[in-house]
């Protein structure tokens, strides 16, 4: 409602409020009081301290506030946002990354605040060294840090936000973050909150000018509606920036935030909330959640937007939507990590009420105008509640709020000077009404503010009236309650929508009818010709409609008189993605947003135009140009066919399209009509590959039922027809790749596929003919893990590779012709391992001397710097759909990526700046630099000391332990003694990967001077190493897996296998092992025979291997008595990951 229509009840509720507040600053500045003497560092409102203080203190605030801003400028000069993760060891550098992820999506790596994004406005952080060289000059000064209980505002409705007062917490989210672990108690001692509010550029801490000595030109405090989109244009410091959200989710509402000469909404796509501006056709991206959004609200004058998630470490924001700025963070709202379910803002917007999304929920209010992060209250309800998924405020009283689950509503009561929160949930059955209720589905204050009404699925309202107690407070016989007094049958159809605007009750149906009520609950209009869909969520402009005129075209209502029925304009979200906007005067109804309804998992991106195709479950198929932001063209296909996967062909002539049910389209791709009589239908399975030809020649398409199908171009009559060829069940597990190239002494194309099963094929298409695929051969690419993509390495080298990425996060290179794994390096480790790559476009010939490499994982997208060495600064990341990225595309002048976001219904185009990456690289350092940081201690710790102990012991031991002729001391060893090194320094690679080993050192150099190299220097020796070793270690979880595979499980539960099949397991499985070398193992591993194995000159084992077996072994052996009994290892818990496994002591 407007403020006019604000009530005089409402103004009695406000100063009622305002005379409580002495009170509570009484108690805060008690608190306060306790806390200094506790040694508290706290910088303090000192208006009460006298006036003569209070100017010495202010006169300190402001020579160190422009210390500050001139040590941001020196900083911000010199300091460029790192993209990359920090060189250290590799399994510190995924802890810190999830870490980070979560207070910054805009780059994985960067622990900075909550981001918006629109265009390319300044950033609104410092770096961490101007965080702690102001907080070192606040200590030096000493100075008193302002408590968060000082820092709070009246209502923002009613005043400008300059007048607001030390109310928003805007220290930058980074340092905030940074605090929070400063301050972490220990045992036995009281958290005590610090906050520091720092000055920066283009974001400013919003306190008055007295009291903070900050300017008057704050950015918030200043700011006007339009601020948000006037924003000048910066070039990007982050190597992908998103630029534009496709679709939004539709579960949640759309809100209209902006009306008269603007047209903007607010909705939620994926972790971001997205401010788009219709007209201007541009968007504003509120970026900041590590997950889904799960719900979002916005206060009654539009100008605080808070958004919530579900998922670990959850977030609640607190936007200013007139400039995008994130004003307040709540970190530790669910501590267990279930996220919210609910969130609602009080009308005069100084409180936030949540709803947990737990077993057991918590509902909780939220004093987010304080620089706190505990709710003032908090309430856990009852399972028999069902889980509560709707929540609101009473607009003329925020201590008043109703929720309601499919079964219950409840209405709450908050009794703030003792915060407690009380509550009142009658259940109701079919024997309240002597009538079926129905599910509910929201529940609202009634106008005349006695009751409550609650929509059910039935079309009918439950009328409650609420009983409140005194106001003295919560008594046994003063708790407030709500009771059931009648039951309104409104409609046939399903209410979805229950909201009230001025004087009316207005509700939305799943038949698309819109309805106004007045406050008796009789009819005053409706709407029910536009033939919408499901209403999901109503919203009205702010501004409120003008009173008729002559040239008003209001229609008339249904009362006797007919007069005009004059309401607010408003907003229409319908279940099917599609967005309205409905001009009451005149009654006109226009489209602003359709998208699709149901999961994207195709895009694919025009080989020669700024065009891309975006298929969904829903049937649905559109073409977007991306560059203009303009939607051209789209298809519906028929219901039960739901897009899967989409190509455009070389020439960007064709789309190929496969769909859920296994049916194959081939598409003009300007009209997106058939360019065949009937659709192939050889596959009964979802189609998820398709992939054309370099010459269009042929087709080839992939299915869920691991089956492998070709297409080919026939003339007929002067025309190109396509005709199926044949298909094949090559592989026995999923598909993950299927790739066309050419043949290296010829143009014609080959094709292969890779599935899990780990199996490289390659078909033979000249030899193949009708129902006949033939296959020219079959390589295995792994041992242990699965492969998961494959593309063509760029032409960089003389040989020609294909890049396999696998399951442990290693990318390896074959040989194209011979299937030789020939490299094997670390790829990108964001958390999981690669699910797709693309090699990044280039339009130039300088271009081609650079390449880069564009991914995505399991939520990330990412970047990789071309060749692939290693280097953990050549790579960069940013989560782009926490829920899971299902495709990826690539623009055809490499400017933009794009990735789907499956069940999220949003497709996100990502901007690339590739010289963000390359800063990022020369930051890391050159040569080894990037290496040695990347084993425990570096370069001068205490494991690469060892690492060069054992390289030169090794030349010792080649040349024999008892010689006592003179030793020649080399900086290189023999191949031969490569996997005694690994394993003396904790890896354990297996046969096969020490021939992979081999085979990149011997072949190194072998294109380039027709030479085979049998020995490796130091530095080379750290890089296989680091390129092959498990990224996170040798992990219990491992072992356990292969117990639990097999084992049996014994009397306690335990999973065990016997002695005598473990010995036939190591002799018969895997790779070959003879009796006298498991002997020899088992004599080594057990102390048996310390001087190590066979190679060893003087080695023997002592005893045979049946005596070994039977004294050293237990009948049963578990994954825990293999790991520490057997090997030797200890089990330490990691706090990121399953427990692993680290050696006790390395034996030489």
């Amino acid at each position: 409602m407007s403020d006019a229509g604000e009530t005089e009840e409402d103004g009695e509720t406000v100063m009622e409020e305002k005379e409580e507040d002495p009170n509570y600053y009484a108690e805060v500045e008690s608190m306060q009081q306790e806390s200094k003497e506790d040694d508290t560092v706290a910088w303090r409102d000192s208006q009460e301290e006298g006036e003569e203080k209070e100017k010495k203190e202010e006169a300190v605030r402001e020579e160190t506030l422009e210390k500050a801003g001139a040590a941001q400028e020196e900083v911000a000069a010199e300091v460029q946002e790192e993209t990359t993760v920090k060189p250290q060891d590799t399994t510190e550098t995924v802890v810190s990354l999830e870490r980070f992820t979560l207070t910054d999506p805009q780059s994985v790596m960067s622990e900075t605040s909550p981001k918006t994004r629109g265009g390319g406005e300044p950033k609104h952080s410092l770096q961490s060294e101007l965080s702690s060289s102001l907080h070192s000059q606040l200590e030096l000064l000493d100075l008193e840090l302002t408590s968060p209980e000082e820092q709070q505002i009246s209502s923002p409705k009613s005043q400008s936000f300059s007048e607001l007062g030390d109310d928003i917490d805007h220290v930058p989210q980074h340092e905030l973050g940074q605090e929070r672990r400063d301050l972490e108690p220990e045992k036995g001692e009281t958290r005590r909150e610090k906050r520091v509010s720092y000055l920066t550029e283009g974001k400013t801490e919003v306190q008055p000018e007295a009291e903070a000595g900050i300017p008057k030109d704050s950015l918030v405090s200043t700011t006007t509606e339009d601020i948000l989109f006037q924003k000048d244009e910066h070039a990007s410091v982050c190597p992908l920036t998103m630029t534009w959200s496709f679709g939004w989710n539709s579960s949640l509402p759309v809100y209209y935030i902006r009306d008269a000469n603007q047209r903007v909404l607010l909705y939620a796509s994926a972790h971001t909330a997205v401010i788009h501006d219709i007209f201007k056709n541009t968007q504003h991206h509120l970026q900041g959640h590590p997950n889904v959004i799960s719900c979002f609200c916005i206060s009654e004058d539009r100008r605080w937007i808070a958004t919530a998630d579900k998922g670990p470490k959850c977030l609640i924001i607190i936007w200013d939507s007139f400039t995008g700025i994130p004003v307040h963070t709540i970190f530790d709202s669910c501590p267990e990590g279930h996220g919210i379910r609910a969130i609602a803002i009080s009308r005069d917007a100084r409180y936030l009420a949540t709803i947990s999304d737990a077993e057991i929920q918590k509902v909780s209010i939220w004093r987010w105008t304080l620089a706190v992060e505990t709710p003032a209250c908090t309430l856990d309800l009852p399972k028999e509640y069902g889980f509560q998924n709707y929540l609101t405020f009473n607009p003329t009283n925020n201590k008043e709020l109703v929720s309601n689950s499919k079964t219950q509503a409840i209405y709450y009561l908050w009794y703030e000077e003792g915060d407690i929160l009380t509550h009142s949930a009658p259940l109701l059955t079919e024997k309240t009404f002597n009538k079926l209720v129905g599910k509910f589905s929201q529940s609202v204050f009634h106008l005349n503010l006695t009751q409550m009404l609650s929509a059910t699925m039935e079309g009918k309202l439950v009328v409650w009236d609420i009983d409140r107690p005194p106001s003295s407070g919560p008594t046994s016989l003063g708790l407030p309650y709500i009771r059931p007094c009648k039951l309104v049958h409104l409609q046939k159809e399903s209410i979805t929508v229950l909201t009230t605007v001025d004087s009316y009750i207005v509700t939305g149906d799943a038949k698309g009818h819109i309805k106004f009520y007045d406050h008796t609950l009789s009819i005053i209009h409706w709407y029910s010709h536009f033939k919408l869909s499901s209403i999901r969520s109503l919203s009205f402009s702010k501004t409120p409609a003008t009173p008729p005129t002559e040239n008003s075209n209001y229609p008339p209502d249904c009362t006797l008189k007919g007069d005009p029925f004059v309401v607010r304009n408003l907003v229409i979200g319908t279940s099917d993605a599609t967005v309205y906007h409905l001009t009451t005067d005149g009654t006109k109804l226009e489209k602003l947003l359709v998208e699709p309804k149901d999961a994207i998992c195709a895009i694919s991106c025009h080989p020669y135009q700024p065009l891309i195709a975006i298929g969904s479950f829903c049937g649905m198929i559109k073409v977007w140009d991306y560059e203009r932001k303009k939607y051209l063209f789209s298809r519906v296909f028929e219901k039960g066919l739901g897009v899967q996967s989409l190509t455009y062909n070389p020439e960007g002539a064709l789309l190929g399209a496969g769909f859920t049910e296994g049916t194959v389209y081939i598409l003009d791709a300007m009209s997106l009509e058939n360019e065949i009589p009937e659709p192939f239908k050889y596959s009964t399975t979802s189609v998820t590959h398709i992939s054309f030809s370099h010459d269009s020649r042929y087709m080839a398409t992939a299915d869920v039922s691991f089956t492998v199908a070709v297409y080919k171009v026939k003339v007929k009559s002067g025309q190109r027809v396509w005709e199926y060829l044949a298909r094949l069940r090559s592989h026995r597990k999923s598909i993950r790749s299927l790739l066309f190239g050419v043949h290296l002494d010829s143009s014609e194309p080959r094709l292969l596929s890779l599935g899990r099963d780990r199996l490289l094929i390659e078909y033979r298409l000249l030899k193949s003919y009708r129902d006949h695929l033939e296959v020219l051969d079959i390589h295995r690419t792994d041992q242990g893990s699965y492969p998961t993509c494959m593309i063509w390495y760029p032409p960089l080298i003389k040989e020609r590779f294909l890049i396999i990425s696998n399951s442990s996060y290693k990318v390896k290179l074959f040989n194209s012709t011979t299937k030789m794994c020939r490299k094997t390096l670390l790829g990108p480790v964001y958390g999981s391992p690669i699910e797709q790559i693309q090699i990044l476009p280039v339009k130039t010939t300088d271009e081609l001397q650079k390449r880069y490499l564009v991914f995505i994982n399991t939520d990330k997208v990412g970047l990789q710097i071309l060749p692939i060495d290693g280097n953990p600064h050549k790579t960069s990341a940013i989560i782009c759909h926490p829920n899971g990225v299902a495709g990826l595309a690539l623009a055809y002048d490499g400017h933009y990526a794009f990735t789907a976001g499956g069940p999220d219904r949003s497709v996100l185009q990502w901007e690339i700046n590739l010289s963000a990456l390359e800063a990022a690289v020369s930051l890391g350092g050159e040569d080894l630099t990037p290496f040695y940081a990347l084993v425990s201690g570096g370069r001068e710790g205490k494991f690469y000391r060892e690492l060069e102990d054992y390289f030169y012991y090794s030349q010792l031991r080649s040349q024999g332990i008892d010689t006592m002729e003179t030793r020649k001391v080399s900086e290189h060893i023999c191949l031969s003694e490569l996997p005694f090194v690994m394993r003396a320094i904790g890896f354990y690679p297996s046969e096969e990967k020490i021939e992979d080993m081999f085979n990149e050192i011997r072949f190194s150099e072998y294109v380039d001077t027709g030479e085979i190299i049998d020995k490796i220097n130091l530095p080379d020796f750290l890089k296989i190493y680091l390129n092959h070793r498990p990224p996170f270690g040798n992990t219990m979880r491992d072992i356990q897996k292969s117990f639990d595979i097999l084992g049996y499980t014994n009397s306690k539960g335990e999973k065990v296998i016997q002695r005598e099949d473990f010995l036939k397991l190591l002799l018969t499985k895997g790779e070959h092992m003879t009796e006298e070398e498991m002997s020899d193992c088992f004599a080594s591993l057990l102390g048996l025979n310390p001087e190590g194995w066979k190679s060893e000159p003087a080695a023997s084992s002592v005893k045979g291997s049946e005596v070994c077996c039977e004294e050293e072994l237990p009948d049963e052996i578990t994954a825990e008595i293999f790991a520490t009994e057997i090997l030797g290892f200890t089990i330490s818990a990691d706090s990121r990951q399953d427990p692993t496994v680290s050696e006790v002591v390395r034996n030489v």
